[in-house]
């Protein structure tokens, strides 16, 4: 069996490949503490940028407004995956297979394509660009990342468990609680997680529906950054990138225990 490490030039070009990924993250978390204005000159260790972020109304009301979008988007496409996987898992009929691949098919669209049919849809319909535009968009677009971790954790559900308590006469309800939910319930976890992240950092299709007031923190820095790169600019990337870490992390352990 040919092993990867018999390719010349695979190592160094899997240790590049890391090092163009990982090199820049790491430049804008060492720059977050850098003293200076001029963010790419160092003068010395300092958590102005971070103290900057407290004294911002605009951006504190931009993290506001992303944290309100990600927690219903969340809560919302989270309990919509839920059912669609339990409908999905639960009954069999024609088109099935069609529902369930047109469920996952937003991952694979543009967001662009998704930001420009969603801005039509608004505009035919003469809902104008504002926070509630962005909430219904995030969660539509956030479904399929919640729907893919409950869908895979309800496949590996053992049915047996729930053929045993049916023939023990619990009711449909007292199966799903005590049997089907205990065994979902990482997946939900993981799938909410995702789909919170997913919120909190999308750009470009929030851009395009997201009214006056409406500014969430990835239009905040990219806004910013057309004037000027600062301190406080890469701090408050830091803080979005530790958040993204954890939930990533959080989704990982979850996902590992239900193979448990």
């Amino acid at each position: 069996m040919l092993k990867w490490r018999t390719f010349p030039g695979i190592q160094a070009t899997a240790v590049f490949a890391f090092l163009f990924l990982y090199t820049p993250v790491i430049v804008l978390v060492f720059l977050s503490f850098n003293q200076s204005d001029p963010t790419t000159i160092w003068q010395g260790f300092s958590f102005n940028g971070y103290v900057e972020i407290w004294q911002d109304p605009y951006l504190l009301r931009a993290a506001q407004n992303s944290l309100i979008v990600a927690s219903i988007a969340m809560l919302v496409s989270t309990l919509a995956a839920t059912l669609a996987a339990l409908a999905l898992r639960g009954h069999d009929f024609i088109g099935k297979s069609i529902i369930a691949t047109l469920i996952g098919l937003p991952l694979l669209t543009p967001g662009i394509v998704i930001a420009v049919a969603t801005l039509m849809f608004f505009s035919f319909t003469g809902l104008e660009p504002s926070l509630i535009t962005v909430i219904v968009t995030h969660i539509v677009f956030c479904i399929p990342f919640a729907y893919l971790p409950i869908q895979a954790r309800l496949s590996r559900a053992n049915p047996y468990l729930i053929d045993a308590a049916k023939d023990l006469y619990a009711n449909p309800w007292q199966v799903f609680w005590r049997v089907t939910w205990p065994q979902l319930m990482p997946g939900v976890t993981a799938g909410a997680l995702l789909a919170f992240i997913t919120s909190m950092d999308d750009f470009i299709i929030t851009y395009f529906v997201a009214g006056p007031g409406a500014k969430t923190l990835p239009i905040y820095i990219f806004e910013t950054i057309g004037r000027s790169l600062s301190p406080k600019i890469n701090a408050v990337s830091t803080l979005i990138l530790g958040v993204s870490v954890l939930f990533v992390t959080l989704a990982y352990f979850i996902g590992r225990q239900k193979q448990k």
